[in-house]
């Protein structure tokens, strides 16, 4: 059984909650993310989205010089890595979750993204398919040597 640990992400871009949300923004668009989790030393303290940013920051009126604390999203479901795969997904399905962060003893130690349970049921498929077609090649194979 896979883990979550075996597809997550674990080089992640992070940000600290007394950064200013002008940082935030400049992250994402240079890494092409709008999700960036919070964290204080390794503990994880919160995530910030595009959303985030937009709905709680320049909506409100906020400057680019406000901290991320006042905009971040504190109440955030995180993962073990010793999670099965399957279970991660099933989570992420019922509550509409594109990304998890993947916490250990508080600490963070990566993310999990829908992008990397697709790739994984594309992996699951290929190898499917492939054995079938092996399958398929070998019972031919074996009808001609008689």
């Amino acid at each position: 059984m896979r883990k979550i640990a075996d597809i997550m992400s674990a080089d992640c871009i992070t940000i600290t909650p007394q950064s200013d949300i002008k940082e935030a923004a400049s992250m994402m668009k240079e890494h092409d993310i709008g999700f960036i989790p919070v964290i204080e030393g390794r503990k994880l303290v919160g995530v910030v989205t595009d959303r985030d940013l937009v709905i709680r920051g320049y909506a409100n009126n906020h400057d680019g010089s406000t901290s991320v604390s006042q905009v971040l999203s504190d109440n955030v479901r995180t993962i073990s890595p010793d999670v099965s795969v399957d279970e991660a997904a099933a989570m992420m399905s019922s509550g509409q979750i594109r990304r998890l962060p993947v916490v250990e003893n508080g600490h963070l130690v990566g993310i999990v993204s829908l992008g990397d349970l697709a790739i994984r049921e594309i992996f699951v498929n290929e190898a499917g398919e492939a054995l079938s077609g092996i399958s398929e090649q070998e019972g031919q194979s074996s009808q001609f040597a008689h």
